[in-house]
């Protein structure tokens, strides 16, 4: 089968999602499926990769709020690629006008969109939660869940990675919603990484001795993250138990970030980590992971944490939240304060032997992305008799 991704959030400069573009082209190679990706660029070109698949670059601007990223300008231009390619199956990675231009199409080939954004979680629930329902925000953005509702009917499938994110979309109507849950890379994250002495060296950057908590939070650095809430919140719990709080990432909000971290010692900024094996021994050599997004459509950060025996203090919407248990770790109400602080309080309250027991067992059960891609695949396979015009 030629599967052609149209993926406008594909960017070279890194992200979950293009973690994710890479291993989908290995695994498609391994598993006998043509992949191909169509993305946003600089310019127009054709990437072969060694280890199977194509990128097709179409030449696009950046947008304004993250240059890092680009956007199709040119419908036509991606409609020649679909035209020449004469695709399988087409997946949409956007629900913004990357769906439109691929419902729009005048191929009969089946279509999926895949949910790597979840805007109203991302925006409109963050920017107004504080002051209104989930119910009035939807009712203020119905247009939007006009928008997807027309997706669902143009789209054979509609693909989500989390159960929470699942549920809001089939609850507002939204048609042929599937959970395909995602996994971490085989073979890589575990908890026999675990380095002591690497602790201590995370623990003495942020000042403190080998009896503190060492979190680890990893994430780009921008606001649907919430780094100033989980700074916040580890503050907090400062003042009674030693935490030193390690952020992994960049992006645009970093000197914002560095601004609210105020000087404090305990809390360390490191640049984002390539070798992804030295980020398994730096996950595996923590004593916790803090994640503070509700948006995450994924949780690709807590599914590595999980796989690297990890426990983990979650929002309790979100990709995150499906990557723990009671036994593993602690969830708190998405965007408050004052809740990730008594998450934090409650998990060092644990007995640590017995939470790190329970962590590592989980470790042993975390889905790879190999898994993903095969179940992903087969849901592709049914529908190879679909064949449906644009409206």
């Amino acid at each position: 089968m030629k599967i052609v991704d149209v993926c406008a959030f594909y960017t070279p400069h890194g992200g979950g999602v293009k973690t994710y573009i890479e291993r989908k082209l290995k695994i498609g190679q391994a598993l006998g499926q043509e992949i191909v990706i169509v993305a946003p660029g600089a310019c127009n070109r054709m990437e072969h990769r060694p280890e199977g698949g194509r990128v097709i670059h179409v030449a696009s601007p950046q947008l304004l709020v993250d240059r890092r990223y680009r956007y199709f300008d040119d419908v036509a231009a991606v409609h020649r690629i679909l035209d020449s390619e004469q695709p399988d199956l087409i997946e949409a990675s956007s629900p913004w006008r990357t769906a439109n231009i691929v419902a729009d199409w005048k191929g009969d080939a089946p279509r999926a969109l895949i949910m790597h954004a979840d805007p109203l979680a991302a925006y409109a629930y963050r920017w107004f939660g504080r002051i209104g329902s989930r119910e009035s925000i939807d009712r203020g953005f119905d247009l939007f869940w006009q928008h997807l509702r027309r997706l669902g009917g143009r789209f054979d499938l509609v693909v989500s990675a989390n159960r929470n994110l699942s549920s809001r979309l089939s609850d507002g109507g939204v048609r042929g919603v599937t959970t395909v849950p995602m996994g971490v890379d085989p073979g890589i994250f575990s908890p026999r990484h675990r380095n002591l002495s690497l602790r201590a060296e995370l623990l003495e950057r942020c000042g403190l001795a080998e009896d503190a908590a060492l979190f680890l939070g990893i994430g780009r650095h921008s606001a649907e993250k919430r780094w100033p809430m989980v700074i916040d919140a580890c503050r907090m719990v400062g003042h009674k138990h030693p935490i030193g709080l390690v952020l992994i990432g960049d992006g645009r909000d970093r000197a914002k970030i560095a601004r609210h971290i105020a000087g404090n010692p305990h809390v360390q900024l490191l640049a984002p980590i390539a070798d992804r094996v030295l980020l398994a021994s730096v996950m595996a050599s923590a004593d916790a992971l803090i994640h503070g997004c509700e948006a995450e459509t994924f949780g690709l950060v807590a599914a590595e944490a999980a796989a690297s025996g990890l426990p983990l203090i979650v929002p309790d919407e979100g990709g995150a939240a499906d990557m723990t248990s009671k036994q593993t770790g602690e969830w708190y109400k998405a965007g408050d304060t004052a809740a990730a602080s008594a998450a934090i309080e409650r998990l060092l309250r644990r007995d640590r032997s017995a939470l790190r027991e329970a962590a590592v067992l989980r470790a042993t059960m975390v889905g790879t992305i190999d898994a993903h891609f095969e179940a992903l695949f087969a849901q592709y396979a049914s529908l190879s008799s679909v064949t449906r015009r644009a409206a």
